[in-house]
């Protein structure tokens, strides 16, 4: 019994001649156009026909994604955004810090500056916290007696003077600040070398400083340290003339002047190890009132009958000029004088 297809049906060549022929040709076009590049063309070609039908076939894909992002739920998006939030703080706090660090390694870069500049020596300090006295302007530093510190020695920063050591102890020392109503300094004008001393207002951070009204003293004119006291070097910035008042009611011009140094600022301070051993101490009430005493009993000896002799300041004589003037009162004198 023949069992083959009629004539009609019939479809050529069998599917595994088909499936040898275009392997055999599709290596042969392989072959061909790794050797002669002779399909570079028909590819360009080729692709350039087909790309819209490509784009289209994304277009769903691309619809069904952006969709998806649309509908995002609200829980997701809550908690991206408290995430975001939490690592915006993490960074501000970081950033901050960095910013601080960097200000604080600039500043000692200009105290260590400022150090090498003096011809004295000095040791570096640091503020550990404010006086407990809210009326006054002290600031407690983390140097003391074993760093060398001692009484008196100023204290300045890059810019200019800070204030006084007043107080010491083993380990720390209070610094009064020069806005302190009972601190002074002797100053200088820059432009002309006029002297004249500064004192604290207290309650501001600005200086007070009294001249006569014709002394030449402009708004703009920069103090610095006179060096006539022993304690602070000569040539340090102090103030700026901010205002000049004078008032008709007064001989005397009230100067007010704004300091040069961060004394509210900075953390870092540098304390001048300048000898204050030396230096003549302030006299007591029972020595002044001495003083006072026994200038006046000199003058009313020792004057003409009738004269207007006026008191000599006791703060200008010393020990050795009140030892003197005894010698030079003698009782023949005092007859003269009577007589």
């Amino acid at each position: 019994m023949d069992y083959s297809p009629p004539p009609l049906f019939k479809q050529g060549a069998s599917a595994r001649v088909r499936a040898v022929f275009f392997t055999v040709f599709a290596v042969f076009l392989l072959v061909v156009d790794s050797r002669l590049n002779t399909l570079t063309f028909a590819r360009q070609v080729l692709g350039t026909v087909l790309y819209p039908a490509q784009m289209m076939a994304v277009i769903p894909a691309d619809i069904a994604r952006r969709v998806s992002h649309y509908f995002v739920t609200q829980t997701d998006l809550e908690k991206e955004n408290s995430r975001l939030k939490r690592q915006q703080i993490i960074n501000a706090d970081s950033l901050q810090k960095t910013a601080q660090l960097q200000s604080e390694n600039n500043h000692l870069r200009n105290l260590l500056g400022a150090r090498e500049r003096l011809p004295v020596k000095s040791v570096l300090a640091e503020i550990i916290y404010d006086a407990r006295d809210a009326s006054t302007k002290k600031v407690i530093v983390d140097r003391g007696i074993k760093d060398g510190v001692a009484l008196g020695q100023p204290v300045i920063d890059d810019l200019g003077v800070v204030g006084q050591v007043t107080r010491v102890f083993p380990f720390t020392a209070e610094v009064t600040l020069l806005s302190d109503k009972n601190q002074a300094i002797p100053v200088q004008i820059l432009r002309n070398g006029l002297r004249s001393v500064a004192y604290g207002r207290g309650k501001s951070s600005y200086l007070d400083m009294r001249l006569t009204s014709n002394a030449d003293v402009k708004v703009g004119d920069q103090l610095v340290t006179s060096g006539i006291d022993g304690i602070y070097p000569a040539g340090l910035a102090v103030a700026n003339v901010v205002q000049v008042e004078n008032k008709a009611t007064t001989t005397l011009e009230n100067i007010l002047c704004a300091p040069v140094a961060g004394i509210d600022k900075n953390k870092q301070l540098l304390i001048l190890q300048v000898s204050t051993t030396n230096l003549p101490r302030p006299d007591t009430e029972d020595v002044r009132a001495k003083k006072e005493k026994f200038n006046r009993k000199v003058t009313r000896d020792t004057a003409p009958p009738g004269s207007d002799v006026k008191p000599v300041d006791h703060q200008a004589i010393t020990q050795t000029d009140m030892k003197d003037a005894v010698k030079e009162v003698k009782p023949e004198d005092k007859k003269d004088a009577t007589k």
